[in-house]
């Protein structure tokens, strides 16, 4: 009994220009012009494609500095500027709705638990320090309450035209919304 065999090995004819000229209606010298005019298409698309994305490496680098600017509190009672002094981020009170107490007298921090400390007026003190940003739209620091004398561990980001300013104790936490001033 006979097998067949399972593959058949055909001379595969080798290429030939030849060839390639008989079944090419194009001439050799319009086929090296469609190439060349495919590959200068081919390079505007490219740059049109690199040119497409200089816009979003901009907004990259600029992100960090989103909050630079002077934000109202969530209840509009005072005013904070952020600045970035190096390379972090930290905040002060620039505006207070009420910036003197009965007697005339500019509000100081009553509530620091430092005795030093007492007698500073929170007008111009800075309530924000060392912001750093995290690459993912975030940036983490640490916030001073004047009125209960705490610093807390405090995240910042922008969601549209809005800052949320959420500020920690353990793994309790209070966000507020400040906007724009």
């Amino acid at each position: 009994m006979k097998f067949a065999p399972l593959f058949h090995f055909y001379k595969i004819p080798k290429f030939s220009t030849k060839f390639f000229y008989k079944t090419n209606p194009f001439p050799q010298q319009f086929t090296n012009f469609i190439t060349v005019k495919k590959f200068n298409a081919m390079k505007k698309q490219l740059l049109l494609l690199l040119f497409s994305f200089l816009p979003l490496c901009h907004f990259a680098a600029t992100n960090a500095d989103a909050i630079i600017g002077t934000w109202f509190t969530e209840i509009k009672d005072a005013k904070v500027e952020i600045y970035k002094k190096g390379t972090k981020f930290h905040g002060r009170v620039v505006w207070i709705a009420e910036p003197n107490d009965d007697q005339g007298k500019p509000i100081v921090d009553k509530e620091n638990p430092n005795a030093n400390l007492k007698n500073r007026p929170i007008l111009h003190m800075d309530i924000l320090t060392n912001f750093v940003y995290d690459n993912d739209g975030e940036w983490d620091g640490s916030i001073y309450d004047p009125k209960d004398g705490k610093t807390y561990t405090c995240k910042l980001w922008v969601e549209g035209t809005t800052l949320k300013v959420r500020g920690y104790l353990g793994w309790l936490f209070d966000t507020k919304t400040w906007t724009k001033a």
